[in-house]
């Protein structure tokens, strides 16, 4: 089936949609996971096959992405149960009142319609994505890249079957299996096809989506994450934090790639941050994480010298770029101008300086004493994520259930004209 033949059976589907009921959309997401279990050994096959086409062409943080195991099946299928347990997003009141003239206005939360998902090589977010879209009561067309391909037809096969037990609209979940150029840009210009389009992935794939798109698109995931260690952190507590933050998994948007280290406190806390990420992980047979570092940092422990490049790169590996500064404010500058509005976090011990990073620090999440590794749709409570938003309109950061509607007004009256 062609891309255009997927999104006109997509556009046909979101007609049933609008008459699904709450209950009808938590049975056919029990269904949905249960399926998934169910077709554990299927999907491992799959998921065997891609991983063996892509070694040797992608690093060893890339190809733990896209592995599956039965306890990462088994964890996509409880992330879908989570959703079920969460408020139906979908006709709810969001405010009303009445006019001078008797009309009575109310402003109706709604399904967005079609989402076309394009993203890369992490096989859970087809299984996520789905789950929030049928919550949502969106339909939604589903585009991985060719490194999953194998792995996202088989969890599509299972969904499907799943929605066909819970005799619910299979047409709701899509899979494009075509996955050349072509069919992304067929979803980026579908206009009256797909009602929002949403990148998940690397920068290159995000750029392509939002210069190219004639659909609307919503801007996520790049994230050039930023640690600032203050002079008043507690120095353990800023260990364990970058320590989480860069190396518990490198490979996804929310793992750290810049550590900015107060003057007052680098020599102590760049040698303890070297001990953590560096010989400590030797001596645990673990990868050590290649400490790139400016002038000030390379004066105090041993690393690679770093570029001005280095602080604007999304490593997605055991890499991170470190820097000495003389201030908070100057931390701030630093993010400011390097951010890509995605996570950024403080370690300090004085409220004063927190409430004015907190304040001063414009991106989608802003943590005091706490790993960026938090950014998460599960981790908020949101079930689990379609992506994360890094611009403002009309979704930031996680986006779960209430980023997939939109509203219409409705409005009672008894004859009244203009």
């Amino acid at each position: 089936m062609t891309t255009f033949e997927l999104l006109k059976k997509a556009k046909q589907c979101k007609l049933q949609m609008s008459a699904i009921t709450t209950e009808q959309k938590d049975e056919a997401l029990k269904c949905m996971a249960a399926a998934l279990k169910e077709d554990t050994a299927e999907i491992l096959s799959a998921n065997a096959i891609d991983v063996k086409n892509a070694e040797g062409l992608v690093s060893a943080v890339m190809i733990d992405r896209l592995t599956l195991t039965a306890g990462r099946i088994h964890a996509m299928a409880d992330a879908i149960l989570d959703v079920v347990e969460l408020p139906d997003p979908v006709g709810r009141v969001l405010n009303k009142h009445k006019c001078p003239n008797g009309l009575k206005i109310s402003k109706i939360s709604v399904p967005i319609g079609v989402l076309g998902i394009i993203y890369e090589s992490r096989p859970n977010v087809t299984s996520d994505a789905a789950a929030l879209s049928v919550k949502s009561g969106n339909v939604c067309v589903l585009r991985g890249g060719k490194e999953a391909i194998n792995s996202n037809i088989a969890i599509v096969s299972a969904l499907k079957k799943g929605l066909e037990r819970a005799n619910f609209p299979a047409d709701a979940v899509n899979l494009v299996t075509d996955t050349t150029r072509q069919s992304a840009t067929e979803l980026m210009t579908a206009v009256g096809l797909v009602d929002l389009l949403i990148p998940r992935g690397g920068a290159g794939l995000i750029r392509s989506c939002v210069e190219n798109a004639k659909v609307p698109c919503i801007e996520t995931g790049t994230g050039i994450c930023h640690i600032y260690v203050d002079e008043h952190a507690d120095l353990s507590k800023a260990i364990d934090i970058v320590n989480n933050a860069k190396t518990s998994r490198p490979s996804v948007c929310n793992a750290a790639e810049v550590c900015l280290v107060h003057k007052t406190i680098a020599k102590y806390f760049l040698q303890m941050l070297r001990d953590a990420l560096v010989d400590e992980r030797k001596e645990l047979k673990l990868t050590p994480v290649q400490l790139r570092l400016d002038e000030r940092a390379a004066a105090i422990i041993e690393g690679t010298p770093a570029t001005e490049e280095d602080f604007d790169t999304e490593f997605l590996d055991y890499v991170l770029a470190v820097k000495v500064v003389d201030s908070v404010e100057e931390a701030i500058a630093h993010i400011t101008e390097h951010s890509t509005g995605h996570s950024e976090a403080i370690i300090t011990e004085n409220g004063q300086t927190a409430a004015l990073f907190a304040k001063s620090v414009d991106s989608a999440a802003v943590y005091i004493n706490a790993s960026t590794r938090f950014t998460d749709g599960g981790e908020f409570g949101l079930g689990c994520e379609i992506g994360i938003s890094t611009q403002k309109m009309h979704a930031r950061g996680p986006m779960g259930l209430e980023e997939l509607t939109s509203y219409k007004y409705i409005i009672l009256g008894n004859g009244q004209t203009r």
